[in-house]
Parts: structure tokens; sequence; C-alpha cells
């Protein structure tokens, strides 16, 4: 998969179908979409080609807000739409400048003259432009103008709700991981590097990989209890994720993630590990001491192994 980062006068394309969007989480209504174009390009011996934007434009049009958060990673992101066979992903940089260009300028300046889009596919409901004033009715004519075919794929439902980013937000903010699992095709996955805690796991017969995250973009799931499983060295082990405020141990407002691995002793201390999130077991707790915390720890434990067999 071709990635490019500036559209520069040298980069050609072959007669390309073209698809647009923030893309975020990759959920099923975008595979659909891509699979689509993957497909027709194929046929067709044309070049299968998806522009994103990067970064998200709400960070550039809202840089005083910190309540952005994204499903994937730009890394995440860009592993998701290869498997998918895409052909290019056009990482468009996102500016104000850019986020004036009118529809119609936008259409022309930048799909139309730089790109040479032959044909569009675009979601239900799609709108782009400043102040997101183009339609697929404008778009459309645009098209005859401009002589490219334009196509919208109809809105992809799991259990009689369209899928969107919006909705995955709302339930990972719930905790409701089967449901974001649903919506996206795979488990929630956050992926970090496993760093030295205060090791207090260890002393109660539960030792933890502390991980560190990029919280500045990163959706993370409610606060709670999870069932996961973690790749480490290329293995998939099962485990317990607590992403929380560790209230019973510790007296601070700083989240952390942090993943008890069973029947697991390695020290992998400075290494990458990706965690995938597939069932909230409970919500954060304090509990009155120690003894009632390694009790309920037990027993986090025997649900996960629990939930987790039951996958398989």
């Amino acid at each position: 998969m071709r990635i490019i980062r500036d559209l520069t006068p040298d980069v050609q394309f072959n007669q390309p179908i073209v698809t647009l969007g923030t893309y975020d989480g990759v959920h099923l209504g975008h595979q659909t979409i891509i699979r689509e174009m993957v497909s027709e390009a194929r046929k067709k011996g044309k070049e299968s080609v998806l522009l994103t934007f990067h970064p998200h434009p709400r960070m550039v049009l809202y840089p005083e807000s910190h309540s952005v958060r994204l499903i994937d990673t730009i890394e995440e992101k860009l592993e998701k739409l290869e498997k998918l066979g895409l052909d290019t992903v056009i990482l468009f940089p996102f500016t104000i400048k850019f986020s004036r260009l009118t529809a119609v300028e936008f259409v022309r300046d930048v799909l139309v003259n730089q790109i040479g889009v032959s044909q569009m596919l675009v979601g239900y409901d799609h709108h782009f432009g400043k102040n997101r004033e183009g339609n697929f009715q404008q778009l459309e004519e645009l098209g005859v103008l401009y002589d490219f075919e334009v196509r919208e794929i109809k809105a992809v439902e799991t259990n009689g709700i369209a899928v969107s980013s919006t909705k995955i937000r709302k339930a990972l903010a719930e905790g409701e991981m089967k449901k974001v699992e649903q919506f996206l095709g795979v488990p929630y996955q956050l992926s970090g590097v496993v760093i030295h805690g205060n090791k207090l796991g260890r002393t109660i017969g539960f030792p933890t990989a502390n991980l560190y995250l990029d919280q500045t973009t990163k959706i993370l799931p409610e606060m709670g209890v999870y069932a996961v499983q973690i790749i480490v060295r290329g293995n998939r082990l099962n485990g317990v994720m607590n992403i929380g405020k560790k209230p019973t141990v510790q007296q601070t407002d700083a989240i952390s993630v942090e993943v008890f691995i069973f029947d697991f002793e390695a020290e992998i201390y400075d290494e990458t590990v990706r965690v995938y999130v597939y069932d909230r077991l409970r919500g954060e707790q304090r509990f009155g001491s120690i003894d009632e915390l390694k009790s309920q720890l037990k027993k986090d434990e025997e649900n996960a192994r629990s939930v987790l067999t039951a996958m398989v």
C-alpha cells in the first residue's frame, strides 16, 4: 500500500477511484466502502485511493479542546487499511487554510486537478468542504461537470443500528466492549510500552505489566477491569486489564493502565505490546484492605478466564 503525505506534481495516479473522510476506527461501514472500491478498481484496472486527513480536522479547528480522542492511532488506522487491499492512502495535511476551501474548490483543485479522480464512492450522509456544505447531490452535479462518476454506499447496520464512529466512541465511554467489537469487526486494541510501576502487584501475587500509552489522542475505555488478550513477543496470552486510579493503594488523579498476564513470569520492560479488549468485568472499586483487594483480583481472574475460554 502506497502512503502519500504530500500531493506534489510528481505524484501520479492510475485513473483513481477515490473515497474520502477521516475514517476513524475503520469500522464496518468504512470497510464496506473500501472493499467495494478495491473490488471495482481491480475489475477496471484502476487505482483504489483513500484520501484521509492528518491530523484529525477537529484537532486543527478546535485546538483548545482536550476532548478530541480517536478510536485508532494513525499507525493502527494504516495497518487496518492495508489489510483491506487498498492501493494508496493519501494522508492529506489538514490546515486552517484548507478548511476554508468550499466544496467546489476542494473537488476542482484537489480531487480533479491534483488527483485526477475518475470515480468516487462515498458513504451515506457524506458531507465535505467548508462548513461541511458539500453533499452527495452536489458531488453528483460536480461529477457531471468534471467528468467523474459518483456512487453512494448505503449505511451498514448491525443489530438494526447504523454503524458510526460516534456510536463507537459512546460505547467506549460506557465500557461496552462487545458493542465496540460488533461495530469495528475486531476487538478494540491498545498499544503501549511496558514501564516500571510501583511493583505492588507482585507483592500480593498479581504482578502486572504497566503500560505507557499515548493518551493525547487515543480513547481509553471507561475505567474498570477488563478481560483481555495481550500480544507479547508474538504470543497471544490471556489476562486482566485495569484502567483507573487504583484508589485502594494510591491517592492520585493519574489514570494508569496495567495488565496481569496469566501464567507468565518473564520480564518485558521497555517492550511494546498490544492489548485486545474483550469485555468489561466490573467498574473500579475502592477496597477496605489489601486482603479484600486480593480476594477480588482472584475473582476477576476467574471471570476473565471464563470469558476468554468461551471465545475459543
